[in-house]
């Protein structure tokens, strides 16, 4: 870690903090003058729609019911005379389930909340990434999965990526055991298509990916994943679905301890220590954990220390300041694919990553809200090889290469080779490649209300990024972002949600992308009769944009030209331009049934998405092909990344949501036709062929056009049930994933493809079952166990990485305070 990171952070929050004081400054100063006297709280009761609701509001402090009133037809609610405070209101009608809020009572001022009810028992959420502002998930026809806390309690998971699996349509592919690589495919799409948020605060490294296997669940209160592009709001980066994870709160006037310490087999132990509480008008909550095991295979060991916290000041009545910080530190033993090479490498790698948030929301009147953000991320990662393994095998004389062991590496398509694979290539050892990625923003949106029906949106975005990958030169870009979004409603039945995007970036320029999504009631929540409720249409189209990464950029043409005598005079004739952005376009459109009184949530959908200008590396011979000059592809002396690849992915997406009695089930299934439709790379010009099979076309880095992109199951599917009882509940959880397409990516000793498997079916389907029970046999002690793989299935959800087999975690959760 770079020495100046901790000066630097702590530097940037004291200006983002003056920068925030300075902006509010006149929101602040007539709430600060009247903190004496009484304060007002008032607000309206809703459905889930928005129409007004009538019932029986209920004003409660410090656990204690303060007063009590009756929202009228329209739903409107008001207490008068309000000491200065921090409250719970809740609000309940005949026919919905309860609904709570929370709000601050400042002296002199009036405090505005919305409580919306909801038919039956399953959760209806309030989403931040459908939209640019704050929307309930029955107004939004954005395709939106939520994993709240409780749900990540139950299932007891350590890593992040595991509740990921609860998602529609989202392939998660983890090579080997904890803390290996993992990748998230969302509808087809690119594991680097999808924008990360933590705590509001982007996440990717610069060209949108991300190391899913360092995120440890310590301190996540939800998980929101949006599976649609939504450049509008976020720009670069959310091709192809956004994926936020929020920090908790402090909630409780006591300060509320919690230590948790458990253990399993390969090795594995993880501490935790968490505390959070109110003071006044702060707030405050922090989370520390130390994960660490060996795995299953030799050199594989993995440990992950994570602290997460959030502070959370109320400015008046109106202004609520938020203060985010998360630290990740990865240590990580890579023995490489056992299975391809039969021994492992040496090799292990290393990784930090702080994130900082600092947010001010402010309601300036009851029309007018704004929200202003700083962020910061510093990445630092490092791969270590000390030492050439295997062995030394030189056929040709010109350097030495060192081989695995031999082994029989067999497909799920039932293709079979043996023989030895390249390990380690020759070289200077011990061999290291490191990179760092930085990235500080300033953002900042306004949302008016103009009526009832209709909310405008309209934000800024202004952004500074760093990045560093290899030997090569730092990276730097100043980008900026702005666009305007529209809410609208008709007659609480129709929904619409539509917004125009501007990206101006450092590297590519311009890009606009547009976007909308509509929902429609065919028949509404308010004529629920008991067996057939709520019938949603839905509707979403647009456009996204990915930013290049720092390699991709370093060995893009118009990078290398610029680096090669007279390269300066050939960009300058042919009007050669930096590498543009990867774009997409996409399209769902659906149906969502309630059933049972609002027990049970049907949704379908069928989606259909486009990616274009994908980056790929083509041999210089091939440039021209691309229009590219002769001139300059001759100037290049390989090749170049450029702009040239497409594929699309449309298929059906399914899910089920049920709760009755103590039982909840979710479960969902999702077919992907996944297809390249065009490449100019090596691999799809001049595909090669092992001699066992010479009839049968091979794509050894990439696919080829007209075959599936590598790691897309055509069938995915995923289920959990659990099933309560006073303090105890048992969950199980699956994931289950078809054959996909794929490729050893081997070389022998010759260089040549006998290591080869033909590309079809090459991965293999597999089911990953998870058991979790807890039981609290004391109001603060609570006992919990997990089994990871409950069926001890033998599989490599990458192929030639096994992995876990029967995963065993116990342990007991000790608390101390709380209200």
């Amino acid at each position: 870690m770079r020495s100046i990171v901790g000066a630097a952070t702590a530097a940037l929050l004291s200006l983002s903090l003056s920068f925030l004081l300075s902006f509010s400054l006149i929101a602040f100063v007539a709430p600060a003058h009247a903190q004496q006297g009484s304060g007002r709280v008032e607000g309206a009761v809703t459905d889930q729609l928005g129409a007004g609701v009538a019932g029986v509001v209920t004003l409660l402090r410090n656990g204690a019911p303060v007063a009590e009133t009756a929202a009228g037809a329209g739903g409107a609610f008001t207490f008068d005379d309000i000491a200065p405070g921090r409250y719970v209101i809740t609000a309940r009608a005949d026919g919905f389930e309860p609904a709570t809020a929370t709000a601050f009572a400042s002296g002199g001022s009036t405090t505005t909340v919305a409580l919306a009810l909801a038919i039956g028992p399953l959760a209806q959420h309030v989403v931040v990434t459908a939209a640019a502002a704050e929307l309930p998930q029955s107004r939004s026809g954005a395709p939106v999965t939520v994993v709240p806390s409780e749900t990540l309690d139950r299932l007891e998971k350590v890593d992040v990526l595991e509740a990921l699996r609860l998602t529609p349509s989202a392939n998660i592919v983890q090579t080997a055991g904890r803390g290996g690589a993992t990748s998230v495919f969302i509808r087809g799409g690119d594991s680097d298509f999808n924008k990360v948020l933590i705590d509001g605060v982007p996440a990717n490294d610069i060209g949108g990916a991300f190391a899913w296997a360092a995120v440890a669940a310590t301190g996540v209160e939800r998980v929101e994943v949006l599976r649609a592009a939504n450049s509008v709001t976020y720009g670069a980066d959310a091709l192809n679905g956004v994926i936020s994870l929020t920090t908790p709160r402090g909630s409780t006037r006591t300060p509320a301890a919690t230590y948790t310490v458990d253990g399993g087999n390969f090795g594995t132990s993880r501490h935790a220590v968490s505390l959070g509480g109110l003071a006044g008008r702060i707030d405050y909550f922090a989370d520390v954990s130390r994960f660490q095991t060996d795995n299953e295979v030799p050199n594989n060991a993995y440990g992950n220390v994570t602290g997460a916290g959030r502070m959370g000041i109320r400015l008046g009545a109106s202004t609520d300041i938020s203060i985010t910080a998360r630290r990740m530190d990865v240590d990580y033993e890579a023995p490489n694919g056992i299975l391809y090479y039969g021994r492992p490498d040496d090799a292990s790698q290393t990784q930090e990553l702080t994130l900082v948030g600092v947010t001010a929301y402010s309601q300036v009147t009851s029309r007018l809200q704004t929200a202003v953000q700083f962020g910061s991320m510093e990445r630092d990662y490092a791969f270590t090889n000390p030492a050439p393994t295997g062995e030394a095998f030189d056929p040709f004389g010109f350097g030495t290469n060192y081989l695995g062991d031999t082994v029989t590496v067999t497909g799920a398509n039932g293709y079979s080779v043996t023989g030895r694979a390249i390990l380690d290539y020759g070289g200077s050892y011990p061999s290291i490649f490191d990179s760092d990625t930085s990235r500080r923003f300033l953002s900042g949106r306004a949302t008016y209300r103009v009526n009832g029906a209709l909310d405008l949106t309209g934000g800024l975005r202004l952004e500074r990024e760093e990045g560093r990958s290899g030997s090569s030169d730092t990276i730097r870009r100043t980008n900026a972002g702005a666009f305007v979004e529209a809410q609208a409603s008709g007659g609480n039945r129709l929904f619409v949600t539509g917004g125009l995007g501007l990206e101006q970036n450092g590297l590519f320029g311009r890009a606009v992308t547009p976007r909308v999504s509509m929902a429609l009631y065919a028949r509404s929540p308010a004529t629920d009769g008991g067996r057939v409720g709520a019938t949603k249409l839905t509707v979403n189209a647009g456009r996204g944009i990915k930013a290049p990464s720092v390699f991709n950029q370093t060995r893009s043409l118009f990078t290398l030209l610029k680096s090669v005598d007279g390269g300066a005079g050939i960009i300058s004739q042919f009007g050669i331009t930096p590498i543009g952005p990867e774009r997409s376009r996409t399209f769902d459109a659906g149906v969502e049934q309630t059933l049972a009184a609002g027990h049970l949530h049907l949704r379908a959908a069928w989606f259909d998405n486009v990616f274009t200008d994908q980056v790929e590396y083509v041999n210089q011979s091939v440039l021209p092909q691309l229009g590219v000059p002769a001139d300059a592809a001759a100037a290049v002396r390989f090749g170049a990344n450029v702009n040239a690849s497409s594929f699309r992915a449309r298929g059906l997406e399914t899910s089920a949501d049920l709760r009755a009695g103590n039982v909840q089930v979710f479960g969902s299934y999702t077919f992907v036709d996944a297809e390249v439709t065009a490449s100019f790379s090596s691999s799809a010009l001049s595909p090669v062929f092992n001699p066992a099979w010479p009839d049968i076309v091979i794509g050894q880095y990439a696919p080829l056009v007209g075959e599936r992109p590598f790691r897309r199951p055509r069938h995915l599917g995923n289920l959990r049930v659990s099933y309560l009882l006073g303090p105890g509940q048992v969950t199980l959880a699956g994931f289950f994933a078809g054959k996909s397409d794929g490729s050893t990516f081997l070389a022998d000793p010759f260089f040549g493809p006998s290591m080869l498997l033909p590309n079809r079916d090459l991965g293999q389907a597999y089911q990953k079952i998870d058991l979790s029970t807890s039981w609290r046999f004391h109001p603060r002690v609570r006992w919990f166990a997990s089994i990871e793989n409950l069926l001890d299935q033998d599989y490599a959800a990458a192929t030639g990485f096994p992995s876990l087999g029967a995963a065993f975690r116990s342990g007991v959760s000790v608390s101390l305070g709380g209200d």
